[in-house]
This record gives structure tokens, sequence and C-alpha cells, in this order.
């Protein structure tokens, strides 16, 4: 797992002429409002508050960059598909978003949060299908999974596979309570940043640690 000695925040952004300059390699995260993204990035860097998380669904509309270890970025996508945000603020969301996957270079992968107590929803699939598009790697993850018995999981699961027509294996459960998963997405986020070479390639991997 990586060891994440610094962990600073770059600057807000809505539009390509906006976001930071391209130099690294990069891995956002995305889902509904209230799925547990701040919550979930906080874990994986060990930092109380780096993003800020609400008890408001809906409130970061930003998209929000942050550099770890001076080798790699995170980026915080907006949340969507909070019913109290304004109409104007929704309609935002799908052109912002969409015109960050498809122009942002340096993107490796994005991180897509499901509830494991809601079935995905429109927003949701429309976001898997952009990743498709792109053809941008995807690492789902299940997050609140301590709202869940143990016995009740897969049960909770089971509609969100249906949904999405993604494989078991290819989902991370995750308690931002108990931590569980947080080694299983840092090992997917360290194969995602660091691809094995092409034989014929001289580049090396960027030193993530």
């Amino acid at each position: 797992m990586v060891q994440v000695k610094s962990s600073v925040f770059i600057k807000s952004a809505t539009r390509p002429s906006n976001y930071p300059p391209a130099d690294l390699p990069e891995i956002a995260f995305a889902g509904r409002s209230n799925v547990g993204k701040s919550s979930l990035i906080n874990v994986l860097v060990n930092r109380k508050a780096l993003v800020r998380t609400s008890s408001t669904p809906g409130r970061t509309q930003l998209l929000n960059f942050f550099t770890i270890n001076d080798a790699f970025t995170l980026v915080d996508l907006p949340g969507y598909g909070f019913a109290k945000v304004p109409p104007a603020v929704k309609a935002q969301w799908g052109p912002m978003v969409r015109t960050y996957l498809e122009e942002r270079k340096s993107l490796r992968a994005v991180v897509v949060l499901f509830d494991i107590r809601r079935v995905p929803r429109e927003e949701d699939l429309q976001l898997l299908d952009w990743l498709e598009e792109f053809e941008i790697p995807t690492i789902p993850v299940i997050t609140k999974a301590d709202k869940i018995g143990r016995g009740q999981r897969e049960r909770q699961i089971k509609p969100i596979l249906e949904a999405t027509g993604l494989p078991r294996d290819a989902f991370t459960l995750f308690s931002a309570v108990s931590r569980d998963g947080t080694e299983e997405i840092w090992e997917r986020l360290e194969t995602t940043l660091r691809p094995e070479a092409p034989d014929d390639s001289r580049a090396e991997a960027p030193d993530i640690r």
C-alpha cells in the first residue's frame, strides 16, 4: 500500500482552461451525492479533512484536485443525483464531468462509488457508459458496508451487479468506519498508476511512493 507522505489541495476547476497542468498521472473519484467520496479519499490518504465532508449532499459542484506525494493526483468530481440541487446546477454536472473525462489526458482511471443501500440509477449508469465510451479504466467501490450486517451484504450487492452488468469480483467493499477495503483499493490504484511498460518501451513508471 502506498505510504502517503504528503497530500495537498491544488485547486478547484470547472473547465479545461482552469485545470492544473497534466504533469502527473491522475485518478478521479465519482459517485452520487452523499455516497461517501470525501470520506473514502480522506481514509486513503490518512487525513481527517483533506477533502471536506458535508451533511448537505450536493454541495461539491467543482472538480477538486489534490496532489499526493508529489507523484500523482486525485480528483474529487462533483456529486450528482441530489434532488434539492437547483436544476441549473444539475444541468452543469453532465457537461462538466463528460468534458473532463474526454479531454484529461493524464487520467488513468475513475473510482466509481455505489452506496450498498441504493440501487444504481440513471446518472450512475450514464457515468459508466461514458467511461466505456472513452475507454477509461473503472475501479468500482461499494461504500458504507458497515451500514449492512455481513450476512445481508451479498443480497444488497446483487441489485448493484444486475444494474451495472459488472462482475462481483470487480467491486471492492469499503467502510470509512472500519477502513475495510482500504488496502484492496490501494492495490487497484497502484496497478493503474504503475502499469507495466511494453517490452519495447523505455518509459519508467512513476515512483508513487
